[in-house]
């Protein structure tokens, strides 16, 4: 990514905070986010491996935490268990009728594995992983698809300077990211009705109750339950859907069952 892109993008997040100081101020919405909490939200890895942390793994080492963290899902060789993405294989496909996409077939970047796996993975506990062994997954997911030789150490240096096949398969979109036109203030909805709190769902890093935010009353069924949320780590498993079964049954009305 070009320079000038890049201080565009810090000059537009400056911008961005500054107007949500301002609204805050205003009109009483929210609280301008405290440096720590933008630090946690700030993790992403760009496509030419800036923002990638010190670590390093190896094809090698990836190999037991794959069997350990993502096998049940994703199946011991990358086949994919179930309705679960596939992530070896596909080569040569994506120009017919059937595309097959995966890391090997469709990614465009290798340094993009690293920060999808960081951020979103093992499936209900993400980010739960360290820094060594997301490098050392990102590593055998690349040696898997025959991209990298078995040796392979991923680190800050030779993560971005791997050549993915269908790193020439992406064009540019050239269409504008926002509407032509002045914005729509017609008929806006006078009052919002609160169904969650992020908080709750420990998706805010960090995240400390304002003191000036009345106390909440308690929740209702609409929101999102204690239970709900512990039922993440089972949901690569079992579904509650009737019938739906997966690498564990459907636990669909399972309580009070004989």
């Amino acid at each position: 990514m070009c320079a000038w892109v890049r201080n565009g993008w810090a000059i537009l997040g400056l911008i961005l905070m500054a107007s949500a100081g301002i609204a805050a101020e205003r009109y009483g919405l929210g609280t301008v986010a405290t440096p720590e909490q933008v630090a946690g939200w700030d993790i992403d890895v760009r496509p030419d491996g800036q923002g990638l942390l010190p670590g390093r793994g190896s094809a090698l080492e990836g190999e037991d935490i794959y069997l350990q963290q993502c096998a049940v899902c994703h199946g011991e060789f990358g086949e994919g268990a179930g309705r679960y993405p596939v992530l070896v294989g596909g080569e040569a496909s994506l120009a017919t009728d059937d595309p097959v996409k995966t890391v090997g077939s469709y990614w465009p970047y290798a340094a993009t594995i690293f920060d999808y796996i960081r951020r979103t993975m093992p499936f209900g506990a993400a980010q739960t992983l360290s820094d060594d062994q997301v490098y050392a997954l990102t590593a055998f997911l690349l040696f898997m698809n025959e991209i990298v030789d078995e040796d392979f150490v991923a680190d800050q240096t030779s993560l971005p300077a791997v050549e993915m096949p269908n790193r020439h398969g992406f064009l540019p979109d050239e269409r504008p990211d926002v509407p032509i036109g002045a914005p729509c203030m017609k008929n806006c909805k006078k009052e919002a009705t609160v169904t969650g709190w992020a908080q709750r769902l420990n998706i805010t890093p960090g995240a400390v109750p304002a003191a000036n935010v009345t106390a909440r009353a308690a929740p209702t069924l609409n929101e999102i339950s204690p239970g709900r949320i512990a039922f993440n780590h089972c949901k690569a498993c079992h579904s509650l859907v009737p019938g739906e079964h997966k690498v564990g049954p459907s636990l669909y009305g399972v309580w009070a069952r004989s």
